[in-house]
């Protein structure tokens, strides 16, 4: 009888890392479910198991690498193994960099967006190495594509993803282990609320036609794990913004200080 194939997903308490966890359970995977709030995870795992589904609760804070560890050792004494690592812990706080708190604010971003993702891929990596097979999966966000004003840290955060995931895929390519990253740009959950984007007098915010809902980057993370592709872009036409990030930096800053640092600053 053929095993079904393993998944850790990190922040999988709500949002993206939720529905990518209701979808791989449809797909017939087993799914391990790493975050700090337990009481969601059992919730969420309830409902995987009424629907037929095998898996774990395994409460997770990825800046501890006690935990961090346990997550994997439980996982692969459960199951013996794990195909896909889904690094989707993170959080934003969005404000003026002077503004921010030093700890909470840009030490926690860093410990959980950057230093979160690579201790649990540390931890998970010898038993893929082991097996000849794996797939790291990342979080990241067009942000770390595009910096934009207020989003300073986070940015950076995610900016150190990107370099992470390209030197790791090409340190465990031999070993048979992809490694993508997933570039999403506005998305319908509660991270935009806890980062605080209502406070901003111009009320910009990602047009409604590029909106993308947990669901729908579930199953980017499905088609990439069917098709491992380096670098998605979501959605597609956000690949314009970063190619003029590229080719007109000048403009893009003017463009940015006009409509979005002047008005948010009130300078005329």
């Amino acid at each position: 009888m053929k095993t079904s194939p393993t998944i850790i997903i990190t922040g999988a308490s709500s949002g993206i890392g939720a529905a990518t966890a209701r979808l791989l359970t449809n797909k017939g995977w087993r799914t391990v479910l790493a975050a700090r709030r337990k009481e969601k995870l059992d919730a969420l795992a309830d409902e995987l198991r009424e629907a037929g589904g095998e898996t774990l609760v395994i409460p997770t804070d990825v800046t501890d690498t006690e935990q961090i560890r346990n997550l994997v050792e439980t996982t692969v004494d459960t199951w013996g193994q794990i195909d896909v690592l889904f690094n989707n812990a993170g959080f934003g706080r969005f404000d003026w960099l002077q503004n921010l708190d030093p700890n909470k604010d840009v030490r926690g971003q860093f410990n959980v967006n950057t230093l979160g993702v690579i201790l649990t891929t540390q931890a998970a990596l010898p038993h893929m190495i082991e097996r000849q097979h794996g797939h790291v999966i990342n979080m990241a966000s067009v942000a770390g594509l595009v910096a934009t004003p207020t989003y300073s840290v986070y940015a950076a955060s995610k900016f150190a993803i990107r370099g992470f995931s390209q030197a790791l895929r090409r340190e465990v390519g031999v070993h048979n282990i992809d490694v993508s990253v997933i570039y999403p740009g506005g998305v319908a959950t509660e991270f935009s609320k806890q980062a605080g984007l209502e406070k901003r007098k111009t009320g910009i915010s990602t047009p409604r036609f590029l909106l993308r809902t947990a669901d729908d980057i579930a199953e980017s993370v499905w088609r990439v794990i069917q098709r491992p592709r380096h670098i998605v872009v979501v959605p597609w036409l956000m690949r314009y913004s970063v190619w003029m990030n590229n080719l007109v930096p000048n403009l893009v800053d003017k463009i940015i200080t006009r409509n979005f640092v002047k008005p948010e600053l009130g300078i005329d």
